[in-house]
């Protein structure tokens, strides 16, 4: 083990520097075991710097000692010294633990980044669910029996779930047996799962489950509002159909048969968003799903944070599919709702790109929101600017292309070189277009950083 190397990579989510052994570092044994595992380095001050320690082979024991005594369950550490440059450095090595939480004198820790975190028993719960491989959806749904079910509804389920592939259900298989197949139902009582997607109609199964739709002319002034009961299935639906109504759309001529419509915002994009929503969202905390529609955004936002275990970085690379309710995310799964797991985010990236408006924000919002905008340089933007047809289909040109030259302007306006600079000039002292080059061939125009879009937007 290179000792100066790890000191310089810095403490980190696997990684703790200790001066002394004491009560913290046995916090931090705790956090490390309810994470990925871990090593804490005792005789290194927090900055980094090798202080080194004076012990022999009884503290050593008597320190691992300590770590048993105060978890529980009880962790056995691995404890090694090292030596550089004359000083002794002690590697507490701390494994995963399979069933958490671990706990030190009835206090649960978590580790975040470099730090550790006191956990609240909603955590504690979720992640004894999650260890021990079940999840809150999938326990029967107290004082619920299979009256509260339709089960023409979980007939569909099966239908579209034999056509997707993704299930080898029989033709006639009866839909109570399919549930119980599925641990849906279990001793004859339905689970939260099942409650939430096949409940009868009229029925709220959970006074939470619910989605709250409204629109917003600014933060106070509410002109459209909506409570959307029913199955998930139908929360999703009708959810939608408040989006459409309260978004705008255009027609746009391709040349196809049929014209193109272009919304505010990607519809593909919202669609994925509300159902992650509803799919992953904390069903023990007493809020509803919220879809805020203001003039220039829209807000999807969901109670809970991210699944145990995941962070935000995790998001925006590959990782695995942390599910929080696995009860919902394999029947919206069986139903290709769901294409993929762990595909959510980069699917909404990529519609927003493909509709050339800005990458939606996603953040851990007292609970999790996905924040989507409208593009600065959206036509209706562009017409207010006071841009000709020319201009604005220029605009989009580059929207999709990076970059536009003089001699591709007169192409696709088909006009002239004289009218063409004109138009580019008056789009550069606009801050819309920013010129690269001063003259000649090498000249090209790009969107303007001023404008707020990206460059590379495909």
């Amino acid at each position: 083990m290179n000792l100066q190397s790890l000191i310089k990579s810095g403490e980190s989510e696997t990684l703790e520097f200790k001066e002394k052994f004491d009560d913290r570092t046995v916090e931090s044994a705790v956090a490390f075991a309810n994470a990925k595992g871990g090593m804490i380095l005792i005789g290194v001050s927090d900055k980094g710097n090798i202080t080194g320690l004076d012990i022999g082979k009884e503290t050593l024991a008597k320190w691992a000692n300590q770590v048993s005594d105060k978890t529980e369950p009880q962790l056995i550490p691995e404890i090694e010294v090292l030596e550089f440059e004359g000083k002794k450095v002690v590697t507490v090595k701390i494994p995963e633990y399979p069933i958490k939480p671990v706990s030190v004198r009835g206090r649960c820790f978590k580790r975040v980044n470099n730090s550790n975190r006191s956990m609240n028993s909603q955590e504690i719960a979720e992640m004894h669910l999650q260890s021990t491989g079940m999840s809150w959806d999938r326990f029967p749904a107290a004082g619920k029996s299979l009256e509260d079910l339709d089960l023409g509804k979980v007939s569909r389920y099966i239908r579209k779930a034999r056509v997707s592939g993704r299930k080898g259900f029989g033709e006639e298989e009866d839909p109570v047996q399919v549930l119980e197949k599925m641990e849906l139902v279990k001793d004859g009582k339905p689970t939260r799962a099942a409650g939430l997607l096949f409940c009868k109609d009229g029925r709220r199964f959970l006074s939470q489950a619910v989605i709250h739709c409204g629109r917003f002319k600014d933060q106070t002034l509410v002109i459209d509002d909506r409570l959307i009961e029913g199955t998930l299935f139908e929360q999703v639906e009708e959810a939608m159909d408040f989006v459409r109504k309260n978004t705008n759309v255009k027609f746009v001529m391709t040349g196809k048969p049929e014209r193109e419509e272009v919304w505010d915002y990607p519809l593909e994009a919202v669609r994925e968003a509300v159902i992650n929503a509803v799919c992953h969202r904390d069903y023990t905390i007493m809020s509803h799903i919220e879809i805020r529609i203001y003039d220039d955004e829209l807000i999807v936002w969901s109670p809970g944070g991210l699944p145990l275990g995941l962070t935000m970085e995790d998001l925006f690379k590959p990782h695995a599919s942390k599910l929080r309710n696995k009860g919902i995310a394999e029947v919206f799964f069986d139903t290709k709702i769901i294409e993929q797991w762990g595909s959510g985010i980069e699917k909404i990236q990529n519609y927003c790109r493909e509709a050339g408006l800005p990458e939606p924000v996603f953040e851990e919002y007292q609970g999790f929101r996905v924040i989507f905008r409208k593009g600065t340089f959206n036509e209706e933007y562009l017409r207010e600017l006071g841009l000709n047809e020319r201009q604005i289909k220029a605009v989009f040109y580059v929207k999709e292309n990076g970059k536009i030259t003089n001699k591709e302007y007169q192409e696709i306006s088909n006009t002239i070189k004289r009218t063409a600079s004109r138009d580019l000039a008056e789009l550069v002292s606009l801050k819309i277009f920013e010129q690269i080059g001063t003259t000649g061939k090498g000249t090209e125009y790009i969107l303007s950083g001023a404008g707020g879009e990206k460059e590379d937007v495909i």
